[in-house]
Order: C-alpha cells, then structure tokens, then sequence
C-alpha cells in the first residue's frame, strides 16, 4: 500500500508539473502607457499611439500582406524616424545602439539603412509581439501583448519591428498562442474591449512589400496606400467601399492564392491550427470566384491534405496557434520551457464567413465558391510535388477610386498590407526571453 501511495503522488506530481509547462506569462503593453525600461526618452515626440478598438479576425495569424492588418491617420506623423536614427548613430548613445541592433541581429552601421526600409502604422488589433526593455547596458526580451492604436514600425514582410514611443526593437512572438496568460500591471491596465479571442500573431509575408495599404483609423471608409520605407508625406487615398473582385484559386497554391487575394484587396482565412505550405493545392475558397467583396474582407481557403493522409482537405478547427512564423528566423532561444498551468481558450475562426463589418456578396453576383469536383468512390489523387508557378516580382496596389475620401462611408471592415517582391528577410534577437510565469 505505501509503494501505491508513493507512485500515486509521483504521478500527481508528474502531471501537474507537466501541465505548469502549458502557459506561457505575457505582459499586458497599453497603448499611451511610458515604457518603464525606454530606450529612447518618451516624452521627447518619438512616437505617439491613437484610441484604437481592437478588431475579430478569423484565426489568430495573420501574414504581413493581409489587406487591412493596419491602420493610419491624415496626419502621418506618428513615429520620428529621423529622429531615432539620429539618436541611435550619436556617439554618445553607442552602448544603446550596439544592444539596439543586437536584438535585431543588425551590426551598428547597419542601423541607418534599416531603419530607412521601415514603415509606420498603427495596430488595428492586439498583437503579440517579442518586445525588449534596455536594462543595464543591454536588451532584455519579455513576451508582450501589443495593444490596438500603439505606433509602430513595420519591415518589408509586413512584420512589427520597433515599437515608435520608445524605439524599443520588436521581434515575432515564439510560443503557443493558446496557452498565454497576459498579465496587466505598471500603469497598463487591462484595457476596454480586451478579449483574449481577438489576439493575433503577425507572420512574414512570403514577399518584400512595395506599399502598405492602410484604412484610417478614423474613417474605414477611406484607404491609405503608403510605400514602403516612407513616413506619410508620400502617401495616396483610396476608397476602401469599393467592391473588390474575388480571383480564381483552385488549383493553385496556397502562396499563390495568398498573393492574388493580396493584390485584389482581399485577406487570407484558413480553418486550421496553422497556416499551410506555400506548395499546399487550393481546392476551393469560400466566397468563390466572381464575388465581390470590400476592401480586407477574408475568403476562406480550403487545400488538399498533404501525401500520407489519403487526400483529406482541411476542416475547421479552434485557431490558437502555436507554430512560429513562417519564413522568419526564429529567435536565438525562446527561453526555459513554461512553469505555471492553466490554458486559455482558443479561439473558433468563422469557416466562411468576412469579418465584422464587411458586407457579404449578393447570391446572384457569383457562384458561392470554387468547390472541388464530386467525390467518387476513391479519394482524390494528391501530387507529391508542387505546381509550377510563375515567379513572382511584383504586385497591383489595390484599385484607387477617384472619388473623394469624404464621401466613402465608414466602415469597420479590415484592413491590410499589398505585398511586392521576392524571399523574407528576417532577423532574430540576440537573447532568450524570459521564463513564462509561474502563476496559475
């Protein structure tokens, strides 16, 4: 009877150590907080954030050409980035600098080319982010939940990279999604709106970007394409009502698919845990072919199962994901491995379905999807090697109407980046973030 009690508490044990690894501790960043550990001074006009409500998406990742992912303002000047540049090169901040660019994996002297690719948005949504303080000489990485209306600094994959107050550097959240447990302290307190299910993770886009195509935050019926590596002045109005054509996509590839819905104005949706392949077969999206949407609104992607799994295509699923970017170098070490329990909800993307806000398509304008051919009594054949495709260089802005700004009503339908050009270029910080809480 002893030695039984003896495993039976070894086990408890056992499992609840196991379960304490699950949860990953995430610190709540409010926008118009101070950072307490800056490596630029805040109150010096770096960067100011905006009053912004985080908006639903279907699924929690979100690749940095989605149509929509961020926003902008008439008035662009929300992150000094000649300003950044010129403290960052000053002699006399050069300690900063070298542990600036090592979280970034830049050498110093590489700063000012950076920085002149960089871009600057708002977030539209809750983001979660790898941020870093500058504590004792050097980048200190802590898990951070971003919230909507902070300034920030993209790169040419669309990914977020320094964030503007403070000119703190930024790299892709490491770590299961749905195992976060955000914590609200020094001044960020849990903010209106905050729902965990809305939480997004920003993934490179599978190509550079020439422009980024915003929605005013204040106005969603109006678009802002701006080109990359500027800061406002160059800046050109569209009209986010506008109806955009949804293309062709089965029988393409997922990244194909994902560029064409980019250059169309339109987002990627996938009922799954993680985004697929770039070689993966589209068999049908939903809307189909010829449905006209807004500008942002998500089609829903459907691809053949890989070979080994007898052709299956794709179901929906809870999208929490917990798989790291696609494309990017992964940080140098995403830290000891969870010590707390607990798990959040993930959340359930809409299979089907645009987001808030965007209006669906009438049912005579198109078919209703591209749906693959009638099952027979075998499953469908699935090729082992991916299809050829045509390489890409670049890509459309979305369509720019001549109509004025003001005239578009609003609107509270997503908004994203067009992507540009060739393969991801993507750094990692140079330390390890900290051990995830051990709170329950």
């Amino acid at each position: 009877m002893r030695r039984i009690a003896v495993l039976v508490a070894f086990l408890l044990a056992l499992g609840g150590c196991d379960s304490g690894r699950s949860l990953f501790e995430v610190k709540a960043v409010a926008a118009g907080v101070p950072s307490l550990a800056p490596f630029f001074a805040e109150d010096s006009g770096l960067g100011r954030d905006a009053r912004v409500r985080s908006r639903a998406v279907p699924g929690g990742l979100q690749q940095g050409d989605t149509p929509g992912l961020y926003g902008g303002t008439k008035q662009p000047g929300i992150c000094d980035v000649e300003r950044l540049k010129r403290f960052l090169t000053a002699p006399r901040n050069d300690r900063k600098a070298r542990a600036w660019a090592a979280a970034l994996d830049l050498r110093t002297d590489e700063i000012p080319g950076y920085l002149d690719r960089l871009t600057p948005v708002l977030l539209r949504h809750d983001t979660l982010a790898l941020n870093h303080d500058y504590k004792k000489g050097k980048a200190v990485p802590f898990r951070a939940l971003l919230q909507a209306g902070i300034a920030i600094l993209v790169d040419q994959q669309g990914l977020p990279s320094v964030k503007c107050s403070c000119g703190n550097p930024l790299r892709p959240f490491e770590g299961d999604t749905s195992r976060i447990s955000v914590t609200f302290g020094d001044g960020n307190e849990k903010w209106q709106g905050y729902d965990p299910a809305e939480v997004v993770v920003v993934r490179p886009a599978p190509r550079k970007l020439e422009r980024i195509t915003l929605v005013d935050v204040q106005d969603s019926g109006r678009g802002i394409e701006r080109p990359v590596g500027t800061t406002g002045e160059a800046d050109a109005d569209f009209d986010a009502t506008e109806r955009r054509t949804v293309p062709r996509l089965a029988g393409t590839t997922f990244g194909e698919a994902s560029r064409r819905l980019a250059d169309a104005g339109l987002a990627v949706a996938f009922p799954g845990e993680e985004l697929p392949p770039d070689r993966a077969r589209v068999i049908a999206s939903d809307p189909g072919s010829g449905a006209e949407l807004r500008f942002g609104a998500y089609v829903t992607l459907s691809v053949a199962a890989e070979s080994g799994t007898e052709g299956r295509t794709a179901t929906p699923s809870p999208s929490a994901s917990s798989t790291p970017p696609l494309g990017s170098r992964p940080p140098t070490s995403t830290g000891p491995p969870p010590t707390s329990t607990g798990r959040v909800p993930s959340r359930q993307p809409p299979s089907s379905q645009a987001p808030p806000g965007s209006v669906p398509p009438a049912s005579s304008a198109a078919p209703r999807s591209s749906a693959p051919p009638t099952a027979t009594g075998s499953p469908p054949r699935v090729t082992s090697s991916p299809p050829t495709g045509e390489p890409v260089t670049s890509s459309s802005a979305p369509p720019v109407s001549s109509a004025p700004a003001s005239s578009a009503p609003a609107s509270s339908a997503p908004a994203t980046t067009t992507p540009a050009t060739t393969a991801p270029v993507s750094t990692a910080p140079a330390t390890a973030p900290p051990a995830p809480s051990a709170t329950v």
